[in-house]
């Protein structure tokens, strides 16, 4: 899950995500509530979003809670599905994600993650040609630098 923040600094980023789904260019923080996507983020963690950025599977995506739109969650798209996409927890212990409500439709999933800004900042977006070359890379490097889960 996601919480948005309520800085509103002059100058800061925007924080709501966009109303009625997906507005290109448009970027906003957001801090992770709950243990849903361990070990990749925890509970805490500040986040880049892009909102209305391209998917592609592996990505970490903000997303409307199909069933409680009202929620922001934060999950990774594991593959795109007629009707939207299959979005799941890195954390398989914890419930809360398309293995219980389905596949989430495409106006529901709002940017992607670009980056843990605090506390340990990391890229979580890599280009899809660095993609291939991360998972062969020490598992360590390759989770920080915002490779796909071993699977």
């Amino acid at each position: 899950m996601a919480e948005q923040t309520n800085d509103s600094a002059p100058g800061a980023l925007p924080q709501e995500p966009p109303e009625g789904g997906r507005t290109p260019g448009v970027y906003g923080l957001l801090d992770v509530d709950g243990p849903s996507m361990a070990p990749t983020l925890s509970h805490g963690d500040r986040l880049l979003c892009r909102y209305g950025a391209a998917l592609r599977p592996g990505a970490i995506v903000v997303a409307r809670h199909p069933l409680r739109q009202e929620l922001l969650v934060v999950k990774r798209a594991a593959e795109r599905r007629t009707g939207g996409w299959w979005l799941l927890s890195d954390n398989s212990l914890v419930e809360g994600d398309s293995r219980d409500f389905g596949v989430v439709p495409d106006e529901l999933v709002l940017g992607r993650v670009l980056c843990r800004l605090s506390p340990r900042p990391a890229w979580l977006a890599p280009a899809h040609w660095w993609s291939p070359l991360l998972r062969r890379a020490p598992y360590s490097l390759a989770r920080r630098l915002g490779a796909l889960p071993p699977g």
